[in-house]
């Protein structure tokens, strides 16, 4: 698999990264809030200045209703990190830098997610929740193919049951995809500031940071791991009765919770947790397909020259336009809560 083959390469990567914190996450960034006595234009949707131009350049691009609001979804978190940043930097808090560090790879990875760096290649594959794509789409990875290949092949799966292990198979690939893309972040920030960098500024660089990076890229190549494995245990074996849950990134916090420090009251309670987030994901995925759905309604009723029916189709869109932005964001916030408290567990692990 392609992002495990970049691990010998990992820690040559840190230490070069670490060195280039130094830097800060940019004098536009630091002023680009809104004063708080600022109109706020009728068509801002944040309140980093920022991140709007991002969002108003995305409006340009042609993504799909999904896609757009998923967008949405994940400004609205950096936007909340943006601000809670900007209150601890305040109060002195991030004086090594690391927390604005990431911010900056975390934008950086939305930017690559969306196709919105320059890289005309660096898009995730947009999903089309209408058509399931399971002929057309691939999955760049010669083991999940043939994985993949022989579950089709196998009789031990249902249809539903194999639009449910795509839908993992997917899952799969965009995890491997955000862990190069954040690789190759962590990357590209050394070669920005190697040069300005002098060799007393370099031993001054605070362990904690690399120990930060190194722990957030471990964990996701740990999660990979783990993925990969239950791919092929299940499309060897067929899906198990008693499994729990079904849902791909409820599946990976469970697996990784069983792995934390966690007594078994906690793993109970977060068992029960993440029954109510895979109930609010599977709301989400009914109100991305019922937007996808009212998108290609509008586009052909656009074509018939009636008001009275294209006004009450654009109510209707606008409707789940923003119920889906509204549930994307609980659910992302919800995803990044869970992961917290799991990487707290992992690391009491470590000690």
């Amino acid at each position: 698999m392609a992002a495990v083959r970049v691990l010998p390469a990992l820690t040559a990567a840190l230490l070069l990264a670490a060195a280039g914190q130094a830097s800060k996450y940019s004098r536009e960034a630091n002023e680009g809030l809104a004063a708080p006595g600022e109109k706020r234009r009728e068509t801002g949707e944040f309140r980093v200045v920022r991140l709007n131009q991002i969002w108003e350049k995305a409006q340009r691009l042609h993504l799909s209703a999904v896609k757009l609001a998923e967008l949405h979804s994940d400004l609205k978190i950096q936007e909340k990190d943006e601000l809670s940043w900007k209150k601890l930097k305040a109060e002195g808090l991030d004086e090594d830098g690391e927390k604005e560090a990431k911010l900056r790879r975390n934008l950086n990875v939305i930017m690559t997610k969306y196709g919105m760096n320059g890289k005309k290649d660096s898009q995730l594959v947009d999903t089309n929740y209408i058509k399931d794509g399971t002929e057309s789409d691939t999955l760049d990875d010669p083991r999940l193919e043939k994985l993949w290949s022989k579950a089709k092949t196998s009789g031990k799966f249902s249809d539903e049951e194999l639009d449910k292990l795509w839908r993992e198979f997917k899952h799969h690939k965009e995890k491997i995809r955000e862990y190069n893309i954040l690789l190759e972040t962590v990357s590209r920030t050394e070669d920005i500031h190697k040069n300005v960098i002098n060799p007393s500024e370099e031993n001054m660089v605070k362990e904690e940071i690399l120990h930060n990076k190194h722990r957030e890229l471990k964990e996701k190549l740990r999660s990979i791991n783990q993925g990969f494995e239950r791919l092929r245990k299940v499309s060897h074996q067929g899906y198990d009765t008693t499994s729990e849950f079904e849902e791909p990134r409820v599946i990976d916090l469970w697996d990784m919770a069983k792995s934390a420090n966690f007594t078994e009251k906690e793993l109970e309670s977060f068992r029960e947790e993440l029954k109510h987030f895979e109930a609010k994901i599977e709301k989400h995925h009914h109100y991305q397909k019922q937007l996808e759905i009212s998108h290609q309604k509008l586009k052909h009723v656009e074509g018939t020259g009636d008001k009275d029916h294209l006004n009450r189709n654009k109510e209707k869109y606008a409707m789940l336009q923003e119920k889906t932005k509204e549930l994307g964001y609980k659910v992302k916030k919800h995803l990044q809560d869970l992961s917290s408290r799991i990487s707290q567990g992992l690391q009491h692990n470590e000690l």
